[in-house]
């Protein structure tokens, strides 16, 4: 691989700052990219010439050499000289060992092969620049997608088109048909549809209406719409997922880190071996010493770790911008190296593993009026109640509780109301004194599941009994399903009574769970599950469960953007959606073990090289086209890592 496609993605300070390199040219630029030309067609024509009139085609070639390949020589001899005055030790780079190989050529009066190989390796590098930059413009496609304009509405009805950074918080914007939404904000007025794949990868509009939440850079739909922003438009959701965009890509993973920071070592160990190399023709091999000296060159070529620093960078940026589509953020690759890893992980029940907020499951009505009518008395009195419980009846029967009854909310005792002479009451059941053996059984078996029961009574003698739950969201059994298979150990944690905790353990089937737990304690659960089982994973809402992301291994946080929730975790799920971590987890072993099937190709290619060079079956022409060659056949490999496998989905 070219420096320059890796070294551009060293713009990251690892732990030793001496290994960081900076490139302020691009192989890309317009007159690189037109000197190249020229010197191909200086090579041509040295092809040409050659046999008519040899002068003339040496001088083509060296034209050939300088042309094409100066931005491979200048790279070479400059980044090291820069690196190693800023290392303050030896640092040598791929480029300096082409450059070395073309001059030794030139030395020996192979002027064809110098031409060529300088082409080669210039033409190539051009063409990896291209496929490498291809995650990256992946990725960062998604700035394009920053608003730049907003539409704001005065009190006098006029309105006028601003840039989005003069919107200030408190202001009120008007959204059209098809626009995309300035900044994040609350609708006052209107309905509409809104894309929100930019923020969470969900592909089916929402539907949203006055008082629900918008964010910047989504896109509306048919509806028009007026808004109160409530963010500045640096700190929208958008744009702090590009913040995390950014930040990915410079945190690399381990394996990239480390083939980062061995490449100047595996030069200098190349460099000190060639003259033992060099002197080893003549003296052991019995090669005259112009054959001894152009092994070498072909040595230099062969092992040149080009293939090798293509193996993870790549892999890691093209995984980083597979996930960021399906609206899973990372902060890193390491942190996807990490995850892979995982041994354990530790989930927070509410609003993870389940709903978040409570849903009728069973419902039992016997008295004097019949069930409809009794269910559309107790909707009526949970109409008039601001209670969870009460969203949780009406949701259930969205097509009931017309009467107009009035309702007293008695506290410790519930809601009560008059209708058709007799007192009904809603309430928790140790409110309720007159209770059949019937009832008491049914609450008793509920309350086992985890359910929390109500009565209705009339005239205080129990006659109906409604049983709500937290339910497990529609992933999450079939996550922890594949999490259990994979041989990761499953933790619940739950601020719920032990009960009601195991009940949904033993609906979601995980391996254990941690009941009546407050939440400063769930760090040190994380802590307890490292000692016994090794790397530990937290997911969690990021918000109460923040000190235990901190401390996990990984922290993965949902909740569809919160900005707390970015703020403290490694990866950030848009969407309170399990099967996206379980498909982040599947991308992470892919990723390593494409990382390693690139590290295993690129070193075989090598010793192959080397060995044929040494029988004698190899020429610089040859060296160079193989070598090269195994470069892009790696940077290619990586690439899969753009592509949804069809197993996965």
């Amino acid at each position: 691989m070219d420096s320059h496609n890796h070294e551009e993605c060293r713009g990251h300070s690892h732990d030793h700052d001496h290994h960081e390199h900076h490139h302020d040219h691009s192989h890309g630029g317009k007159f690189t990219i037109l000197m190249f030309f020229v010197g191909v067609a200086a090579f041509v024509a040295g092809v040409i010439l050659e046999g008519s009139n040899d002068l003339f085609a040496s001088i083509a070639f060296l034209v050939a050499v300088v042309t094409a390949g100066h931005h491979v020589i200048l790279e070479g001899i400059g980044d090291t000289f820069k690196n190693s005055i800023s290392a303050k030790k030896f640092q040598p780079n791929v480029h300096l060992l082409m450059a070395l190989a073309t001059a030794g050529a030139i030395v020996i009066r192979n002027f064809e092969e110098a031409a060529m190989l300088i082409i080669i390796f210039a033409g190539a590098h051009f063409l990896e620049a291209y496929v490498d930059g291809k995650s990256r413009r992946e990725i960062t496609n998604l700035l394009n997608m920053n608003p730049t304009e907003a539409r704001v509405l005065y009190p006098d009805g006029t309105t006028e088109v601003v840039p989005v950074d003069q919107v200030k918080v408190g202001d009120i914007l008007q959204v059209l048909n098809g626009d995309q939404v300035p900044t994040d904000g609350i609708i006052i007025s209107g309905s509409t549809a809104i894309d929100e794949s930019s923020i969470n990868g969900e592909s089916i509009p929402r539907e949203k209406n006055a008082g629900d939440e918008v964010y910047g850079s989504t896109i509306n739909g048919a509806g028009t719409f007026t808004m109160e922003v409530t963010k500045d438009s640096s700190e929208t959701v958008f744009s702090k997922i590009l913040q995390m965009v950014n930040q990915s890509q410079k945190s690399l993973t381990k394996t990239a880190t480390l083939i980062q920071r061995l490449e100047p070592k595996y030069v200098t160990i190349v460099l000190v071996l060639f003259p033992f190399i060099l002197l080893a023709g003549p003296y052991v091999f019995g090669w005259s010493w112009e054959l001894s000296l152009y092994r070498s060159m072909v040595y230099l070529i062969s092992v040149s770790p080009c293939a090798l620093a293509a193996s993870a960078v790549p892999t890691t940026l093209a995984s980083i911008s597979n996930l960021s589509k399906k609206g899973v953020l990372v902060k890193g690759g390491a942190y996807l190296s990490k995850l892979q890893d995982l041994k354990a992980i530790c989930f927070d029940k509410t609003g993870t593993l389940t709903l978040g907020k409570p849903v009728v499951t069973d419902f039992f009505f016997e008295g004097g009026l019949d069930e409809a009518e009794l269910i559309n008395l107790v909707v009526a009195m949970e109409k008039q109640s601001n209670h969870p419980l009460a969203t949780a009846i009406i949701t259930k029967f969205p097509d009931r509780g017309g009467m107009e009854i009035i309702v007293e909310n008695e506290v410790g005792r519930g809601l009560s109301a008059s209708y058709k002479d007799k007192i009904y009451r809603i309430g928790k059941p140790s409110s309720f004194n007159n209770v059949s053996f019937n009832y008491k059984n049914r609450a008793q078996d509920l309350s086992a599941e985890g359910k929390t029961v109500v009565f209705l009574g009339e005239n205080e003698q129990v006659i109906g009994l409604i049983a709500l739950m937290d339910v497990p969201n529609q992933y999450t059994k079939d996550a922890i399903t594949y999490f259990k298979e994979a041989g990761i150990h499953t933790t619940m944690i739950t601020g719920d009574a032990k009960l009601t905790g195991e009940a949904v353990g033993r609906q979601v089937g995980v391996d254990e769970v941690a009941a009546n737990v407050m939440p400063e304690d769930k760090a040190s659960i994380l802590q307890q599950q490292q000692e016994t089982y090794g790397s530990t994973g937290m997911l969690g809402d990021g918000i109460n469960d923040a000190p235990a992301l901190v401390t996990a291994d990984v922290g993965i946080a949902m909740g569809e953007g919160t900005d707390v929730a970015m703020d403290v975790a490694d990866l950030v799920l848009m969407k309170n959606d399990l099967s996206k971590l379980v498909y982040a987890h599947k991308l992470s072993k892919k990723m390593n073990k494409v990382t390693w099937q690139n590290i295993w190709f690129s070193m075989f290619v090598v010793v192959v090289l080397v060995v044929l060079n040494f029988l004698g079956k190899m020429d610089i022409t040859f060296g160079v086209i193989l070598h090269e060659g195994s470069t892009i056949v790696v940077i290619l490999n990586a690439l899969r890592m753009l592509r949804t496998p069809k197993k996965f989905l």
